[in-house]
């Protein structure tokens, strides 16, 4: 049975936390530079926050998502601007050879067969191509894995995803654990003892009060970013021999060779 992931998905209108904006916009500017003048997918795009980005920067943009109620949200913004289709990211409904960059934040984990996705990718990206991915680091004492997931990935393990299938891998930190607010650094303890028992809410509801306790106030995700939105600092290079227990954030930049 199909999964309805706008259960656990922020849309645009939804009230998300400063850091979750931050986040949100740190991921698409980081992507930018890859971007440039290339042919462009984006697997996973939700309801397309940062479609209007990448298409200001790409030569082509295509993209897609999973659940048609997400999907929905993005076409009525975007109207023709932007290919839009639903689809599996595990079989993409695009032609060998045509796009240089992939782009999937913050949807990797929910993929039921993370190989398959790699080989769409493979048979998708021309040679020098680019796998862009964005992340929750798991490797944090106090993660919560989202509901729906089946396997999240640190450092190591995009290692062990992409290097023997003919992919470059570069991994990088953002957002170190040292520089959030002084309430998030007191209420860790306190979610790590949530999270082991199972007393995290599971819908946006719940989750929106706890971001309210944690993060104090919220303001709306937007429809589609811009640039300057957020003072972007680039995000640090990270070794690929252990797991990086620093930044909330993982992101990866895996090019065929």
């Amino acid at each position: 049975m199909a999964v309805d992931y706008s259960i656990v998905t922020e849309l645009a209108g939804d009230e998300i936390s400063h850091e979750q904006f931050d986040r949100l916009c740190h991921r698409y500017y980081w992507a930018g530079p890859y971007c440039e003048n290339k042919d462009v997918v984006e697997v996973a795009c939700g309801t397309g926050p940062g479609l209007g980005y990448l298409a200001g920067l790409a030569r082509s943009l295509r993209g897609g998502d999973y659940t048609n109620r997400i999907l929905n949200t993005a076409k009525k913004h975007y109207q023709d601007r932007i290919d839009l289709r639903q689809f599996d990211a595990q079989a993409m409904p695009y032609e060998d050879r045509s796009a240089d960059v992939i782009v999937i934040f913050e949807a990797i984990y929910y993929l039921p067969d993370p190989d398959a996705f790699v080989q769409e990718c493979l048979r998708l990206l021309r040679p020098g191509g680019t796998v862009l991915i964005a992340t929750a680091n798991k490797d944090l004492y106090d993660f919560n894995p989202s509901p729906h997931s089946y396997q999240y990935f640190g450092v190591k393990e995009f290692h062990e995803l992409f290097d023997s299938r003919n992919f470059r891998v570069e991994c990088f930190g953002y957002l170190s654990v040292e520089s959030v607010s002084w309430r998030q650094r007191l209420l860790r303890p306190i979610k790590k003892l949530a999270t082991s028992l199972h007393l995290i809410p599971k819908n946006m509801a719940g989750k929106k009060l706890l971001k309210r306790l944690v993060f104090g106030s919220l303001v709306p995700m937007p429809a589609e970013i811009t640039e300057n939105m957020i003072e972007y600092t680039p995000p640090q290079p990270l070794p690929s021999d252990q797991p990086d227990l620093r930044y909330k954030v993982i992101y990866c930049a895996a090019q065929r060779i």
